[in-house]
């Protein structure tokens, strides 16, 4: 083989090297995407609940008005899409925990608000450390959706 055709070999496995890696980031940041809008979505859907239930009287089953015993079904707290709980207190960056224990909104503290904090521990977000996460903010009328990372 010539020097001409060495050269030729040499530069197609570059070529091809790049190609490969940037296919790879490629598929790293678009599986990251879809695994933030899968929460998101997650994160709507069980807002819309939650209203429903808020405007629901207590003799149907909802909460007349507040979202005291609004709940997460079994596959509703944990899912494809990830694992998801409720605060009734104000949820931050910092303090969002995708291992928050609260399935329910406890009876008798006539919340008014609530937070609905999702993630997927199985795909890393934005920073490149932490799991995909996002918070909903539900009031009577308005869900708020945050993506923390």
């Amino acid at each position: 083989m010539g020097q001409q055709q060495l050269l030729l070999i040499v530069l197609g496995v570059i070529i091809v090297g790049i190609a490969v890696v940037v296919g790879i980031n490629v598929f790293s940041s678009s599986a990251m995407d879809a695994s933030r809008d899968q929460v998101v979505a997650q994160l709507t859907n069980l807002s819309a609940k939650a209203q429903q239930h808020f405007r629901k009287p207590t003799a149907m089953g909802g909460g007349n008005n507040t979202f005291d015993l609004f709940q997460l079904g079994q596959l509703d707290f944990s899912n494809a899409a990830g694992d998801f709980y409720i605060s009734t207190t104000a949820v931050t960056a910092a303090a969002a925990s995708i291992t928050g224990a609260g399935s329910q909104v406890a009876s008798g503290t006539n919340a008014s608000e609530i937070w609905i904090v999702g993630g997927n521990n199985n795909q890393i977000g934005n920073d490149n450390t932490n799991p995909v996460q996002a918070v909903a903010h539900v009031t009577r009328d308005n869900i708020t959706t945050i993506v923390l990372n």
